[in-house]
């Protein structure tokens, strides 16, 4: 037993002259081949980190696109009902008393909830206000019309509400537009009764 404890202490004794008569040169190469695993480590756990983020936003994308083609249809179908009460509370009297003032209460209550069920699944309404420049991702022109008010190529009414779902257009809004050159710097350029509307013009 005592014969292998010297031989280890020996074998020891002689690494730590063989490590301290090493050459300066050789230390600095093993420091430095150190440092260089260090920073491909470094390197490939950032390489890592950053494809988890884009395999993170890549699953998010997919499963938002899978969710807005499952609903996308239904969607739709239920555009019809909140157009139908749209054209409801339009038609139903705003001075009304009794039965009539619960019908149209009933009405708006009903339209609230299902604008509310709507955004709660991220179908948003897209109803621009006079004046909103016209974006024909989410607009479509029906007519162009010349405005003392609004500046050609912007929104002068919105004729029928449209719903984006997810950033993606379910139904374009449909809206009249300016024509070009109204606005107020025409200086009434358009009060002439002759003047009328034409066709929408994409450069407006």
């Amino acid at each position: 037993m005592n014969d292998i404890n010297d031989e280890t202490r020996d074998q020891l004794e002689q690494d730590i002259h063989e490590g301290e008569g090493a050459p300066e040169g050789d230390e600095n190469a093993v420091v430095d081949a150190l440092i260089a695993e260090r920073d491909q480590w470094k390197d490939r756990a950032l390489r890592a980190v950053a494809e988890a983020e884009n395999v993170k936003r890549r699953a998010e994308t997919q499963q938002n696109d899978a969710r807005a083609y499952a609903i996308q249809r239904f969607a739709k179908d239920l555009l019809g009902v909140a157009d139908t009460l749209e054209r409801g509370l339009a038609a139903a009297p705003k001075d009304g008393d009794g039965p009539a003032a619960a019908m149209v209460t009933g009405l708006e209550l009903t339209q609230k909830s299902l604008l509310s069920a709507f955004e709660a699944n991220g179908l948003t309404r897209v109803d621009p206000a006079p004046g909103d420049a016209f974006d024909p991702h989410l607009h479509q022109a029906m007519m162009e019309q010349p405005s003392d008010t609004v500046p050609g190529g912007a929104v002068i009414q919105t004729l029928q509400p449209g719903y984006a779902l997810f950033g993606r257009t379910v139904r374009a809004a449909m809206v009249v537009v300016a024509a070009k050159g109204s606005g107020p710097a025409a200086g009434g350029a358009y009060a002439d009764p002759s003047t009328t509307g034409g066709n929408f013009d994409a450069k407006a």
